[in-house]
């Protein structure tokens, strides 16, 4: 959430900012609701002070033993200003709800060095691998996974409907590796410390990293008859959100969480998009990165976060290429966004497998997270993460970009020590 005056500020130029987005800042119903809310303020600020005068000279009236029909009228009078009182405060109360409500609609400021655009203008910046040039047609996922017996889509449809995948067998054990590895990657090489963190969340945490009120129909949601509580769309909730309401120690940052958790996403808007697989499913398992850091070294963190990302997929050996996003495609409370994609041979394209953002301060207002600048006084952090990675979309690409002529699948080396086995014969067993 952004501070009003500084949103407001002409130096910031957050209009045309956000208009890079095609968001419309709508300027005067923000200065309307503050000039509200401060009249508001400053009338019951007199009125309190009146009060007080008037209590005064009913305290005075009554111990001098004053004309009786006097003193009633200071008292009635007392009482009125009172009510004139409360008055000003519900009024207060109700201004400055709706100014919150409205600032909480406002999306992060995307970087001025962030191409123009929507979701066809992302920038490619760099390849890592080169996509395998098969002497045969690949399959996809989805194919290898049902024709090895390791995906069950039928019966995970028959459990939950549509969007879920049951793995069996050799695909439960390539999760389980999978997130082995990548756990160990971040936690032994790139000095992140690991959470075990609550999948069921209040309210408040999701308006924290910015998906609520926003997007409440993309979360499933669940009531217990006393309290609301919403199914974690990743692991970014949590960890995020383990420090609102606190006040960082300068020398504690920067500071680097993971988690490996489910996520659950009703991909609202999305139907009829990537209905096939792993790619866009309604329950999925990640290992999320996090990381805390002063406002003033967030772009070189995000360059930090995005390459743990990349070194995950390069000790994959998986062909992947990192992209920037277009003004107009970066997510709500981010202000800038690297896409990592991978290739996947069984649709002959690029696809994203992790998002890096950085957030500048605009979660932590949220959330109010602070640390204290040089000269001692409290200002807020920066936030970031990103995938590093998804269980499924990775085991996706380790399938694809794995295949062999002969029908198996051959597992990238590192990977191997994790899984127990190198690869998958054609007809599903460990070899």
């Amino acid at each position: 959430m952004h501070d009003v005056r500084a949103l407001l500020d002409p130096a910031n130029d957050a209009v045309r900012k956000l208009a890079r987005r095609g968001y419309t800042l709508d300027v005067e119903a923000i200065e309307a609701l503050q000039a509200r809310r401060n009249a508001a303020i400053r009338t019951g600020d007199e009125l309190r002070a009146e009060s007080k005068r008037v209590a005064g000279e009913v305290g005075r009236s009554a111990k001098a033993g004053g004309d009786p029909a006097a003193l009633e009228e200071l008292k009635e009078r007392a009482r009125l200003l009172k009510e004139q009182v409360r008055e000003a405060e519900l009024e207060h109360d109700a201004a400055a709800q709706e100014l919150r409500d409205l600032m909480l609609a406002v999306p992060n400021l995307p970087l001025d060095d962030l191409p123009d655009g929507g979701e066809d203008d992302a920038v490619e910046l760099r390849r890592w691998g080169t996509p395998q040039d098969f002497d045969f047609e690949p399959l996809d996922h989805v194919d290898l996974g049902e024709r090895t017996g390791i995906f069950d889509f039928a019966r995970a449809t028959k459990l939950s409907g549509p969007r879920f995948v049951v793995s069996k067998g050799l695909g439960a054990r390539l999760e389980r590796a999978l997130a082995g590895f990548l756990l160990d990657l971040h936690t032994g090489e790139n000095g992140y410390t690991e959470f075990s963190v609550p999948y069921l969340v209040q309210p408040t945490a999701l308006v924290g990293t910015g998906q609520l009120p926003k997007f409440e129909e993309d979360l499933f949601k669940t009531g217990t008859g006393t309290r609301d509580l919403y199914l974690i769309p990743t692991a970014e909730v949590p960890l995020t959100n383990l420090h609102a309401d606190e006040v960082l120690e300068p020398a504690q940052l920067p500071l680097a969480y993971t988690a490996w958790t489910p996520c659950f996403r009703s991909e609202a808007g999305s139907y009829g998009r990537d209905t096939r697989g792993l790619i866009r499913v309604h329950q999925f398992a990640k290992v999320e990165l996090v990381r805390f850091c002063p406002a003033e070294e967030s772009a070189a963190q995000l360059e930090e976060l995005v390459g743990h990302a990349e070194k995950a997929l390069q000790e994959l050996g998986l062909a992947y290429r990192v992209v920037v996003l277009a003004a107009g495609d970066t997510g709500f409370s981010a202000q800038k966004t690297y896409d990592i994609e991978v290739w996947l041979p069984g649709q002959g394209k690029y696809r994203e497998i992790s998002s890096c953002s950085d957030f500048g301060t605009f979660q932590a207002r949220r959330a109010n997270i602070r640390t204290k600048d040089a000269g001692g006084k409290r200002t807020f952090v920066a936030t970031l993460n990103g995938s590093g990675l998804p269980i499924g979309r990775t085991l996706a690409a380790v399938l694809e970009q794995g295949q062999r002529a002969d029908g198996s699948i051959v597992l990238p080396e590192k990977l191997v020590p994790y899984a127990g086995f190198a690869a998958i014969t054609p007809d599903g067993k460990p070899a």
